[in-house]
């Protein structure tokens, strides 16, 4: 974009202090080409905090203003997700649960966004368990508290289901009618799988008490660096059971953490710790 075409003048001294900001804070590594996806979402917060530079807006920010933080993360975040996004992934999920039956299960979504993922590991697990109450509970996370309002209210227009079977829309999401026609709401029974909570996977000691059979941390390590991966990395393996599954995205590989987690394939880890002659047929 050329600064002439701009409301605000953003220069790069501005866009090194808004990587900075967000790295320490969120620990996300912006690359230089996000200028222009910065400049357009902070824009608005200047529009609405009636500020004419960045510097002003900047210099606000690191006044500590608790909430303005978490709108500048939010604005910064990107939340794409849909219903059993990479299938395959719950394929393995639903076998896996299925071994489980003998106990309680408890999994961890840990990049929920508008909820998309967490109910779809909900549906699984009712699909697992042949029942719409199965001995399984989710905790769902993000950093962005804007899509987690979303996902805790279990609303979606319908053209988000497209990846859903008909027999699927049916036994878990209810027709909204009149002004709500044209929108889907998940089941109470669906909804009471889950819980839902803000976690900074920066924090130096995440708010959750394990283990977890299962954890979903996918397409969310694609913004930290290798070191913050690793760093957030070796804060899950206590949280996971010896026996446990992590699921990552399809572009993230966590080779670099071999001494943490092994790789199963069709990226699903392992806890590297757990026996390798108990890894066959896993995956």
């Amino acid at each position: 974009m050329d600064q002439r075409d701009r409301e605000f003048h953003f220069t790069a001294t501005d866009f090194e202090r808004v990587r900075t900001l967000i790295y320490k804070h969120a620990g996300i590594s912006l690359a230089p080409i996000k200028q222009d996806m910065v400049y357009s979402r902070l824009a608005r917060r200047l529009r609405a905090l009636g500020y004419t530079t960045f510097e002003q807006y900047l210099a606000h920010l690191e006044s500590n203003d608790e909430a303005e933080w978490e709108t500048f993360v939010n604005s910064l975040t990107t939340n794409l997700t849909s219903f059993f996004r990479e299938a395959h992934h719950f394929e393995i999920l639903l076998r896996h649960l299925r071994e489980l039956k003998h106990r309680p299960i408890r999994i961890w979504c840990s990049a929920a966004s508008t909820g998309e993922e967490p109910y779809t590991l909900a549906m699984t697990a009712c699909e697992a368990f042949d029942s719409l109450t199965p001995p399984v509970a989710i905790i769902a996370s993000d950093i962005d508290t804007n899509v987690l309002a979303t996902a805790e209210k279990g609303v979606y227009p319908m053209d988000r289901m497209e990846k859903l079977s008909a027999d699927r829309l049916r036994r878990f999401f209810l027709k909204g009618s009149g002004a709500q026609a044209g929108y889907v709401r998940v089941r109470p029974e669906l909804q009471n799988l889950l819980s839902f909570t803000r976690i900074n996977l920066l924090d130096a000691r995440l708010p959750l008490q394990g283990p977890f059979d299962i954890m979903f941390c996918r397409n969310v390590m694609i913004y930290f660096d290798k070191p913050t991966q690793y760093a957030i990395l070796k804060k899950f393996v206590p949280l996971l059971r010896e026996d446990g599954l992590l699921f990552a995205g399809h572009s993230e590989s966590f080779l670099h953490a071999a001494d943490l987690f092994r790789s199963l394939g069709r990226t699903v880890y392992e806890r590297a710790d757990r026996p390798a002659h108990a890894s066959a047929g896993r995956v």
